[in-house]
C-alpha cells in the first residue's frame, strides 16, 4: 500500500469498526452469557475449596481458576447447582439421603459433573 493509500485505508476502517463491531458485540455478548451464568461467588467457592484440597500457591490458584472455567463452559449452571446440591444431601442419613443416592436422575446429575471435573483436571492440572 502506498503512503497516499495508507489514510484513506485508515479513514475507512476507522469509520467501518463501530459497524463491524457493533454487528460482532451481539455474537460476542451472547456466547460470553452462555459461559459466563456461574456467578462470582460460585467461582470463589470453588477456586477455595479447590485450594484447600491442592496448595495455596499462586500455580493451584490458577489451576483451579482454570478448572471452574473448563466446567463452566462444558455444563450449564442450573446442573452444577443440581449435582453439588445432590451431593451434599447425599450424606443425610436415613430415608431423606436414600432419595438423593439412589435417585436416577439425581446420579446423572452427579455423573454430568464428575465428567467435567475430569475434563477440567485433564485440561488445567
Amino acid at each position: 500500500m502506498t503512503k497516499s493509500l495508507m489514510p484513506a485505508a485508515l479513514s475507512m476502517i476507522l469509520l467501518l469498526s463501530p459497524v463491524i463491531f457493533s454487528r460482532l458485540g451481539g455474537q460476542i455478548a451472547h456466547a460470553h452469557d452462555i459461559t459466563n451464568d456461574y456467578s462470582t461467588a460460585t467461582r470463589a467457592d470453588y477456586v477455595f475449596a479447590c485450594m484447600s484440597s491442592n496448595g495455596q500457591s499462586r500455580q493451584v490458584l490458577e489451576r483451579c481458576s482454570c478448572s471452574i472455567d473448563v466446567i463452566a463452559s462444558l455444563l450449564p449452571y442450573e446442573r452444577y447447582v443440581e449435582a453439588e446440591t445432590v451431593l451434599r444431601l447425599r450424606h443425610l442419613g436415613g430415608e431423606k439421603g436414600t432419595v438423593f443416592r439412589a435417585g436416577v436422575e439425581f446420579k446423572n446429575a452427579v455423573s454430568d459433573l464428575k465428567r467435567a471435573q475430569a475434563e477440567a483436571e485433564i485440561r488445567c492440572f
